[in-house]
């Protein structure tokens, strides 16, 4: 079994009928997400049409059966794709031909597995209106951008940068305030930062040891990332483009470059923060002097440029800084992918079993003390990144996923932060297994209309099945032994 770091041949062959299969596969979850998905509370395409029965009882059902079967399909193609890929059979050209011919379809889909698309256009045409989206929610519109909004978000301000804060109220006025247009035009946007990732990614294996074709399957093709970051619109798909684009800019030694498109990625959403760090000791490595003179020299050039790429930001945005505190707003979601909510919420579980108590004071010291691990973590790894290079990108990856697993809320894209920061590593068989496990799993632990499955236990053994499936699928074809013919 060959590791993904044995050097072998990039070949130039395309696999058509995988790539086919997933593309049958987006198209019918593109069209199972018109009942299924975050749809519209009323669709000017179907309302009053004989295709509206599609949202409703028997056709919502059959619109779920659709978008799961299509699901199944795109999985079963990305599977395949990474076997061949694995084995040495095909390059990078067929991976990106996949993430091409997959992405497509799902530009124009409704919202899948999430309505925060809705919150982004509301809070965009907030600061159209003249109204400050960082101290207001989109319950004051009253609009049809409004309306489609989670009721979890329509009265929390945006806690998003000015930078993305600047694109959503150019889609708003662009699209007239149009929902689907509106939706269409800000994962054009969005799929930016898909085509930085796909162009970053070789350069980053380059760097870390990897295979560029394994860095694209990981992290550009996987369906954790197009299902949700492009299907369901994430701002995290033009986040990790710029994290990814800035990290390679800075191993390629245009260090100031590479901190201003992570301060950039900053200014679309938080997160991206903890990239920096590590990129300056990168930086403080090639520098001239004493330890001390170097991270002086660095921490200072790194902090000029983040001071002047984030204040040209705010300043064009024409907001101020109100979406720092507005981050909390994200500590409404409850859910066990948190590890700290989850050790609160069951200690609660366990105590109201004898005393009826709430669960406030236990979620407030649970993420407290998760906040702790998590900047101890954090000042480890900067610590063991001190001599700068590829390591340092290595140590921020595992700092990512620390962030995803210790953060108050935690949502299943979280993890595809640092999974591009990691994809151009020197993966070993089993580590590409364990990745096709998770993000399978982290692929189906949400429902098509953005509820999450994690207290669905009858549903999650299901998707840990599955999940398995594929991860035993990577390395041997047909594991059920159901077809003598093989991808």
């Amino acid at each position: 079994m060959r590791s993904s770091a044995t050097p072998v041949p990039d070949p130039g062959g395309i696999p058509v009928r995988t790539i086919l299969l997933g593309v049958a596969g987006v198209m019918l979850v593109a069209l199972g997400g018109t009942g299924a998905g975050a749809i519209l509370k009323r669709d000017p395409l179907l309302a009053d049409t004989s295709l509206s029965w599609i949202r409703y009882g028997h056709g919502h059902d059959l619109a779920t059966a659709v978008l799961y079967l299509g699901l199944g399909m795109v999985v079963w193609a990305w599977i395949r794709l990474g076997r061949m890929v694995h084995n040495g059979h095909v390059g990078s050209k067929a991976v990106l031909t996949a993430i091409v011919a997959w992405t497509l379809p799902l530009l124009f889909a409704p919202p899948l597995f999430s309505k925060d698309i809705y919150s982004y256009l509301a809070q965009g045409q907030l600061a159209l209106n003249g109204l400050d989206p960082y101290r207001v929610g989109p319950a004051v519109l009253q609009s049809p951008l409004s309306e489609n909004v989670s009721w979890v978000w329509q009265n929390t301000p945006a806690p998003y940068g000015p930078f993305f804060m600047l694109l959503a109220m150019g889609v708003v006025g662009a699209t007239n305030a149009s929902v689907i247009g509106g939706v269409v035009l800000m994962r054009l946007l969005l799929a930016a930062g898909l085509v930085l990732l796909c162009w970053a990614l070789p350069g980053l294996a380059r760097h870390l040891g990897g295979r560029p074709a394994v860095a694209l399957w990981l992290a550009a093709a996987n369906p954790l990332m197009l299902v949700h970051l492009i299907g369901g619109a994430h701002n995290d798909m033009l986040m990790v483009g710029l994290l990814a684009a800035g990290c390679l800019f800075v191993l390629d030694r245009r260090h100031v470059l590479g901190i201003a498109v992570v301060t950039l990625a900053f200014a679309v959403k938080a997160t991206a923060v903890v990239a920096l760090p590590f990129l300056v000791l990168v930086w403080a490595r090639r520098l001239d002097g004493t330890r001390t003179a170097q991270l002086g020299k660095a921490i200072a050039g790194g902090l000029a440029t983040f001071v002047v790429v984030f204040a040209a930001a705010t300043l064009v945005s024409g907001l101020d800084l109100g979406w720092i505190p507005a981050l909390s707003s994200s500590s409404t979601i409850v859910n066990w992918l948190s590890l700290p909510s989850a050790v609160g919420d069951f200690v609660h579980t366990v105590v109201s079993a004898f005393v009826r108590v709430g669960p406030g004071v236990f979620l407030t010291v649970a993420r407290g003390l998760g906040s702790l691990l998590l900047l101890y973590i954090a000042w480890r790894q900067w610590r063991a990144a001190d001599d700068g290079g590829p390591e340092a990108v290595r140590r921020a990856a595992i700092t990512m996923l620390a962030v995803a697993l210790l953060s108050p809320a935690t949502l299943p894209w979280y993890f595809s932060w640092a999974l591009v920061l990691g994809a151009g590593l020197a993966w070993t068989a089993n580590g590409l297994k364990a990745a096709a496990f998770f993000s399978t799993w982290l692929l189906l632990v949400t429902f098509p209309d953005g509820d999450t499955a994690l207290y669905s236990w009858g549903y999650l053994l299901l998707t840990v099945a599955v999940s398995a499936l594929a991860c035993v699928s990577l390395t041997k074809p047909d594991p059920l032994q159901l077809s003598s013919r093989y991808a």
